[in-house]
């Protein structure tokens, strides 16, 4: 099982999103990540991945690779704020 280590800025974030069920959803596509399951990722550049969950406006998460085994969560957003 992959390790996910999420920054206080992307736990932060989660935490105040105020629609239970998407933070839900959110949630369980990166217990997917633990899984090794990456699905719908893209690369950004400069070693950023962009996680991309097609529920509503299109949520984003964004993160990178430590090492072999430990996933850094960096920040999330929907289609509309991914810049």
């Amino acid at each position: 099982m992959t390790r996910v280590i999420p920054l206080p800025t992307f736990t932060q974030w989660l935490n105040g999103l105020k629609d239970e069920s998407i933070k839900a959803i959110i949630a369980a596509r990166i217990d997917r990540l633990r899984h090794g399951l990456m699905g719908d990722a893209d690369g950004v550049g400069h070693g950023v991945l962009e996680l991309r969950i097609h529920v509503g406006s299109g949520w984003r998460v964004y993160f990178t690779h430590h090492q072999s085994d430990i996933i850094i969560l960096l920040a999330g957003g929907t289609k509309r704020t991914q810049t």
